[in-house]
């Protein structure tokens, strides 16, 4: 007996070939703001990268494995930091050489500038999904935060907000590049699954979101 495909089943079948995670448009280089920073994520700049991985490293672990106290740890390096540069300085006034060239500006402006506009955009467009999800707009999507939420709960009982913080930045470093390297079985992973989704929460409010009554709507009077 042939099978029968509604339409939808017929959109996700037509889409599976071309679908993309999350549904994005643009290249995943695109999505990280297409800057320094996208460029740190996804390693192509792999000194920045890699120098990066390794100070939050070396941080979690003086903070979680040593249990270095933050201001004792601030004092010390800046102690360490100005005793270096003033025994540099000195030798160099002594056998005559080049002094070093300290920067007038140690951190670069245009680097934070970037990274908080894309905080700034990404956090927005979350907190307007979850508001408009709770509001009944996106059903699935309030489902999934629900959950979502109540797993990073329960995670965090079991680990400290360091932890977390650390295990986060790690995900950024590795998750984009390795989503990068292997996009085309990624996307068609996560395309089965979504459509496996839909297919279920479609079975799931014919059988059940449909026989809830609801109370006649009435229509407003135009005056």
């Amino acid at each position: 007996m042939p099978r029968l495909v509604y339409s939808s089943d017929s959109d996700d079948i037509y889409g599976a070939s071309h679908s993309r995670l999350f549904g994005r448009e643009r290249p995943i280089h695109q999505v990280l703001g297409g800057g320094k920073v996208a460029d740190v994520l996804l390693w192509r700049n792999r000194n920045v990268s890699a120098a990066l991985l390794g100070v939050m490293t070396v941080i979690w672990f003086l903070f979680e494995v040593v249990e270095y106290n933050f201001v004792t740890l601030l004092c010390h390096a800046s102690i360490t930091t100005m005793l270096v540069i003033f025994i540099w300085r000195m030798i160099t006034e002594i056998f005559k050489l080049t002094p070093p060239r300290i920067p007038k500006f140690i951190l670069d402006e245009s680097t934070f500038r970037n990274v908080a506009s894309m905080v700034h955009k990404k956090l927005n467009r979350f907190l307007s999904k979850l508001i408009d999800s709770a509001c009944g707009k996106d059903l699935p999507f309030f489902i999934l935060a629900i959950f979502s939420l109540y797993i990073l709960s329960v995670i965090g009982t079991y680990f400290s907000f360091l932890n977390l913080l650390y295990l986060g930045f790690l995900c950024l470093e590795t998750l984009p590049v390795l989503y990068e390297k292997f996009e085309e079985d990624v996307d068609h992973l996560a395309g089965k699954v979504t459509r496996e989704l839909k297919r279920s929460y479609r079975k799931f409010e014919a059988q059940f979101l449909n026989k809830i009554p609801r109370g006649p709507v009435k229509d407003k009077k135009i005056r």
